[in-house]
């Protein structure tokens, strides 16, 4: 694990076990009954443990997926009973959750892949998207980088009003526009600016309404086409915000938001306080696009750098949180 053991030092883990406590509590009891009082792994604990996934918002596709998996495992080593369930559930668990490639794995302290690198966020109102942004910033910044922010989201006075806020307390500066100015053109004097200052990293926020598809693809298009005239290949992560909180809502979003733009990475926010957080699961698995921030509470300190390893590790770790 190496690279991960920098990530996550005695606190980001602490954070993340009582983040996923509501979920643990939840999940744990339901599998605790799937196979309370049963010496093999029968149909009946299949069928429990199904229960008990897709009601952890783990979803039905993905639910699916682990049992059959666990079923082929059953079938191929007949003495696997219930004790060596909760191990090959981890297992199983680990293998839906995609790793970020390698190029793009970064924590905030470690270098990144380009400079200026630009991170465009996209999601839709009230997901946490703007917070995720002042989150982002700050951790970005307390490791030693320059941020730039910029205000696309020209939509609503209230996103630039509240990005304003966020880069005064986290003490970076922003690019912005009068509300209803073009999006666009906020983007490409945030990443000129953002040259010229030799920012590290530039984030840019952009308008989250999902009422016209074709307008939304058309505006994070010419968004994307403008900023590679100053950058030929930004933005270089496409980071899509979640509602962990949603459930299978957050499911329906991605799947509007994977259809108009290149997603490359997701955040999930909301986690802390929850029973929902296997929809991590279900998200990483159905859509294949690695999970590389999650949201565990509303201090500044609270997005973490998601490791698929430790996350499973929590879930399944009833003595922690």
């Amino acid at each position: 694990m190496g690279f991960f053991d920098k990530l996550f030092g005695k606190k980001e883990k602490e954070t993340l076990d009582q983040g996923l406590q509501k979920t643990k509590e939840s999940f744990f009891s339901k599998i605790t009954k799937a196979v309370a009082g049963k010496s093999t792994v029968d149909e009946e604990v299949l069928d429990n443990l199904e229960e008990a996934l897709v009601g952890a918002d783990v979803g039905i596709d993905t639910t699916v997926q682990i049992i059959d998996r666990i079923e082929k495992r059953v079938s191929r080593d007949k003495y696997i009973n219930t004790s060596d369930l909760n191990r090959i559930l981890q297992e199983e668990i680990r293998g839906v959750l995609v790793d970020a490639p390698e190029t793009n794995t970064y924590s905030f302290g470690s270098d990144l892949p380009a400079k200026p690198y630009v991170i465009m966020v996209v999601g839709v109102n009230g997901v946490g998207k703007t917070t995720t942004i002042g989150k982002l910033a700050y951790n970005f910044k307390k490791a030693g980088k320059e941020v730039l922010l910029g205000a696309a989201d020209t939509f609503r006075a209230a996103a630039v009003d509240q990005l304003t806020i966020w880069s005064d307390r986290v003490g970076v500066p922003i690019v912005k526009q009068d509300m209803g100015s073009d999006p666009a053109a906020v983007a490409f004097d945030t990443v000129q600016s953002g040259v010229a200052r030799g920012s590290d990293v530039i984030i840019i926020d952009t308008a989250g309404r999902l009422h016209n598809k074709a307008h939304l693809m058309d505006e994070l298009g010419k968004i994307r086409r403008v900023m590679q005239k100053v950058i030929p290949n930004a933005p270089h992560e496409v980071l899509l915000v979640l509602d962990g909180s949603t459930g299978q809502n957050a499911l329906e979003q991605a799947r509007h938001f994977t259809a108009t733009t290149e997603v490359t990475a997701l955040a999930i926010t909301k986690l802390d306080g929850t029973a929902k957080g296997g929809v991590v699961l279900a998200i990483a698995s159905q859509f294949r696009i690695p999970v590389k921030f999650i949201g565990m509470g509303e201090k500044m300190e609270d997005l973490l750098v998601f490791d698929k390893h430790e996350f499973v590790d929590s879930l399944f770790n009833l003595e922690k949180g």
